[in-house]
Formats: structure tokens, C-alpha cells, sequence
């Protein structure tokens, strides 16, 4: 690459990051303005759109630092620790699945990907949107095998999110008076068992599903679909994983100590914050939160997530305040944001001339 060309590169990445960071920041600063204003009475609806732009910029940034300064900074670090950790644990689980389609991705690289992934879920809808991105990467790693490598990104997701509702699910026996005391904590507790159903259902068709075994114009029907080719190639690699158990166990095994790192990330933080949180409701609460936050409705599920922090924190047996809940949330995403960041230098440097180093069998 010419040295033109590489700064304008450089700069128009730098553009990128630059007008998507002050976005994400605007997003976090207009949730502070408005708690702001109404702790002054003032309705942040009834302003125009000007003026609420104004608010947010002016109480946001002092809001915001207030917020991080109620912590404990140790237990800000150690949550921080936690939340890169869970990156770490998902570039594992990530190779682990390329490996049944005889990728083998450098360690380094697949982290750099990972890195960039998740500095764009800081503001693609729900909090897997940077999966288009990693897919993106995955797909320019290979010539030969890009339906595959897409793929590995796919079924990793779904791995992890299978495994995040069972977490989620088997949570919900020790914690079954507060659940039925509830109908809201029941209400997302029927929702995330439903998930895990429609998960499990995807998850038998697409790794052990025999339909063309039934009707064998099933495959005819799906090379006539546009890129149908590259369609049969993918679900063919999925089949792949369902013949290999043991390696399955594996992936399952590697998510749910992701799980107990993304619950660890949380704990640390309500133990800085001085909140009376017992484990297992942890336990319970942060998987559901998480999984529900997944939907794709807002930027990395901002405003869901901390409804749901408030909204399932605040009940009577658990006693916490609305304005405890939603810090504990803000500081949670702070430490992604500060790890996304990171995602975000990573970005702008990525080789673009990298592949895989694939494996051939004869």
C-alpha cells in the first residue's frame, strides 16, 4: 500500500471511530441528562431537541463521573479483569468451533478480530451485532472456505447463548419462591425458558436435522435459492459439529465458564458499590439480563438492560434501589465500553492481508 493511501486509510478509520464513539457517549450522556433533570423536577421530554442535546452534554459527563466514582476502585478493576476475561474465554470457544471445520486461526489474529467485534457491538442493535463484523473478518481470512468460516461465527453465538439460557435456566430452581412471587420475574423467566426451547430446536435442526433424508428434493430446492450453493456448504459445516460430541461438550463447558465470568464482572461491582446481592440471585438475574439484551431492539441493548437491572433488582426480597440498579448497570457497560475502546485501536491498525492457515486433508 502506498504511503497516500495508508494515511487516507488511517484517517478515514480514525473518522469511523471518532463519529461512533461520540454517538455512544451522546447515547450514555442523554440517559444521564434525563435522570439528571428529573432529580431537578424538570421533564426531559418536554424540551426540544436542541435543548436536550444541550442537557445531555451538560450533565451527562459530571453524571456519568459520579457514577464511576461510587465504586470502589479496586472492585472497578477487578470487574474490569472479569470483562476481558469473558473476551478471552470467547476467542477460545471461537477457535474450538473453527477447528471442526479445519481452520486453524492464530490465536493474536482471532483476538484482534474479537476485539473489533466488540468494539462494534457498542453500538449495532442488541449486544451481538458485532458478530456481522467478526463474520465479516472471518469470511477475508480464507479463499476457499469463507461459507464455513461465516459459520463458525454463527454457531458460536449460538453456542454461547444456548448455554448462557440453560445457565439461566438451572439458576432458576434455587431461586424458585422469588420467581413465583413475582409475575414480572416470571414473566422473563417463561421468556428466557421459551428461548431456550426455540435455541435448542435451531441448534438440533441445523447440527443432527435429516429433512433431505425425508425429501430429497429438500437439497435441489435449496441449491435453486439464491447462493444456495454457499447455503448447502454452510449447513453442511454445521452438520460437521454435530459429529463431533465430544468437541461439543467442550464448547459447551468453555461457555459456561464464560458465563460465570460475565456474573463475576457483576458481583465485583455490586461488592464496590457496598450492595447486599446474594450470589445466586446474581446468578439468575445477570444471565437473563444478558440474553434478553441480546434481541436486537437498541445499540448493544442500551435502556433495556438497565430497565431490566432496575426492574428485577427493586423487588421487595431483593431491596435494591432503582438508582443503585441502574449504577450498578451504567458501570457494567462502562467496563465493556473501556474494553471496547481497545477494540476500537485495534481497528485501526488491522492487517487486511492476513488468512488462515488452513489445514487440508487428502
Amino acid at each position: 500500500m502506498t504511503k497516500p493511501k495508508a494515511i487516507w486509510s488511517l484517517l478515514w478509520r480514525l473518522t469511523i471511530c471518532g463519529l461512533l464513539l461520540a454517538w455512544i457517549f451522546h447515547r450514555i450522556f442523554t440517559q444521564e441528562g434525563r435522570l439528571a433533570l428529573q432529580a431537578l423536577g424538570q421533564e426531559f421530554d418536554q424540551l426540544s431537541r436542541p435543548e436536550q442535546w444541550r442537557a445531555a452534554w451538560h450533565y451527562g459527563p459530571r453524571e456519568l463521573w459520579h457514577t464511576l466514582n461510587l465504586v470502589h476502585p479496586i472492585a472497578f478493576i477487578l470487574s474490569l479483569l472479569f470483562m476481558g476475561l469473558t473476551i478471552f474465554i470467547g476467542v477460545w470457544r471461537w477457535r474450538l468451533v473453527m477447528q471442526t471445520q479445519g481452520l486453524h486461526l492464530p490465536a493474536g489474529r482471532a483476538l484482534e478480530i474479537s476485539l473489533v467485534a466488540h468494539f462494534f457491538n457498542s453500538f449495532l442493535l442488541g449486544s451481538s451485532g458485532g458478530d456481522l463484523i467478526k463474520a465479516y473478518y472471518a469470511a477475508r481470512e480464507t479463499h476457499h472456505q469463507k461459507p464455513e468460516a461465516v459459520m463458525t461465527v454463527l454457531v458460536d453465538r449460538i453456542i454461547g447463548l444456548f448455554a448462557m439460557l440453560t445457565f439461566a435456566g438451572c439458576m432458576m430452581v434455587p431461586n424458585l419462591s422469588l420467581l413465583r412471587s413475582h409475575e414480572r420475574l416470571a414473566a422473563l423467566a417463561g421468556l428466557i425458558l421459551l428461548m431456550m426451547v426455540g435455541c435448542a430446536v435451531f441448534l438440533l435442526i441445523a447440527f443432527w436435522g435429516g429433512l433431505s433424508r425425508h425429501w430429497p428434493q429438500a437439497r435441489h430446492w435449496l441449491r435453486a435459492l439464491p447462493k444456495g450453493d454457499l447455503l448447502e456448504r454452510a449447513l453442511d459445516a454445521a452438520r460437521r459439529i454435530g459429529r463431533e460430541p465430544v468437541m461439543l461438550a467442550k464448547m459447551l463447558g468453555v461457555s459456561m465458564i464464560l458465563n460465570l465470568a460475565c456474573v463475576g464482572q457483576v458481583m465485583a461491582l455490586a461488592f464496590g458499590l457496598d450492595l447486599h446481592l446474594s450470589p445466586p440471585v446474581l446468578l439468575l438475574v445477570v444471565p437473563i439480563i444478558i440474553c434478553i439484551s441480546a434481541i436486537p431492539i437498541t445499540p448493544n441493548g442500551l435502556g433495556i438492560r438497565e430497565n431490566l437491572y432496575v426492574l428485577m433488582l427493586a423487588v421487595p426480597e431483593i431491596n435494591t434501589p432503582a438508582t443503585s440498579a441502574l449504577s450498578l448497570s451504567l458501570l457494567a457497560y462502562a467496563g465493556s465500553l473501556i474494553w471496547s475502546l481497545g477494540g476500537g485501536a485495534v481497528y485501526l491498525f488491522l492487517r487486511d492481508r492476513q488468512h488462515l492457515y488452513e489445514v487440508t486433508h487428502s
